[in-house]
């Protein structure tokens, strides 16, 4: 059986919720200073968009060659500690990305910070499901609508910081520093205890791929993911080399992208329990394919802006969705369908960016951004075809 065990007497649930949701704010800060400064480290580096697209990869590469490791450690370890290890070695390791000044230093930083990312975002996402046991009705989406709004702070700021040339490396530093000193200070109320894990996640298994039941939900995931993973790179890139923007507004897609994520995920709720979890994810699908279709056709800055924030009110919702399906649709434990999808969802996050970078240095940067708009309309058709109940 899996026993959730509650947290400290002397620590109310609403302390436990606020000190894991400021790790959550810490997840989005860190990784949206990352993003808002890739055209920066683009630039210092001379790579040209194949190159990028190249040495991307190397980030989410980290993240899933270290998923067994996240596994064999949450089954051993309390994951408030395993969240601990893995964000502090992420701040530091957001530190060192800014002083990078060769290829090869970035690829290997960017490898490592991935391998940090998952070490600190899956244990996060379990301290979530602790927090939940400690309320009647759900609060997780909360959590991801924090995480977004954070990131659209780090991507203001970091457009602040472009616009007053401040370097790379005293950005990440300032922000190592606010993360650090936030995890110091709600560390002590994280949820203290576990969900109990069962021989039900295979020891002989690397990673759990999705049986029949959520074969469908895994490719979704797999768009949806390759789609995020596009825009959290290649925003800003597209807006400064297709948009064409004043330089103080390179990173307003962004900014436009994650403000326009934030707010479905404080709605999506809402939304879900008005029309269906199919309906909206209908919707979404088809938020995604417009805005990146009308970033494209039209690349100016108020359409290709216009264009983001639809996209990222598509985006918002979908993964959130999906996990909650994958505990229902399959016969496996929901902790292992969970990962199932995920693990497909990981590899859209992964190929996604490098794939925008090889369309772009063959064909251009605009049209690359197309291979979006393609996938949104797969996850609309494979949603479409779905039979869910309410």
């Amino acid at each position: 059986m899996i026993k959730i065990l509650h947290a400290s007497p002397n620590t109310t649930p609403s302390q436990v919720r606020l000190a894991v949701a400021a790790f959550f704010f810490v997840s989005g800060f860190g990784f949206a200073s990352w993003a808002s400064r890739i055209p920066t480290l683009q630039q210092k580096l001379h790579l040209n968009e194949a190159e990028l697209g190249s040495t991307l990869f190397a980030m989410p590469l980290g993240l899933m060659l270290t998923l067994p490791l996240t596994s064999y450690l949450l089954n051993k370890y309390s994951s408030r500690y395993v969240m601990l290890m893995g964000s502090v070695f992420y701040n530091i390791l957001l530190c060192i990305l800014g002083f990078v000044t060769n290829t090869f230093q970035f690829v290997t930083v960017l490898f490592l910070f991935g391998c940090s990312r998952n070490l600190m975002n899956i244990p996060v996402n379990a301290q979530s499901v602790g927090v939940q046991t400690l309320y009647p009705k759900s609060i997780l989406s909360t959590f991801h609508g924090i995480w977004s709004v954070s990131g659209f702070a780090a991507a203001a700021l970091g457009a602040w910081m472009i616009s007053s040339d401040i370097t790379p490396s005293i950005h990440f530093i300032i922000i190592g520093a606010i993360c650090l000193t936030t995890m110091a200070i709600f560390f002590k109320n994280t949820f203290p205890n576990d969900v109990k894990k069962t021989n039900a996640v295979g020891k002989k298994k690397l990673f759990n791929f999705p049986d029949k039941p959520l074969v469908k939900l895994g490719l979704i995931a797999f768009s949806c993911m390759a789609c995020e993973g596009i825009m959290y790179d290649w925003s800003g890139i597209y807006f400064q080399k297709v948009v064409h923007p004043p330089k103080a507004l390179f990173a307003i897609g962004y900014v436009a992208f994650m403000s326009a994520a934030s707010t479905g995920r404080f709605v999506g709720d809402w939304f879900i329990n008005k029309l269906g979890v199919k309906k909206v994810l209908q919707i979404c699908s088809s938020l995604i394919a417009v805005g990146l279709l009308l970033s494209v056709l039209l690349p100016y800055l108020f359409t290709a802006t216009a264009g983001f924030v639809l996209t990222g009110l598509g985006i918002s919702c979908i993964m959130p969705m999906l996990m909650g399906l994958a505990g229902k649709l399959s016969d496996k434990a929901p902790g292992v369908a969970i990962a199932s999808v995920s693990t497909v969802s990981y590899f859209g996050f992964l190929l996604g960016p490098p794939i925008i970078g090889y369309v772009a240095e063959a064909a251009n940067l605009r049209w690359s951004f197309s291979i979006g708009i393609v996938m949104a309309c797969v996850m609309f058709g494979l949603v479409s075809k779905m039979k869910l109940v309410k």
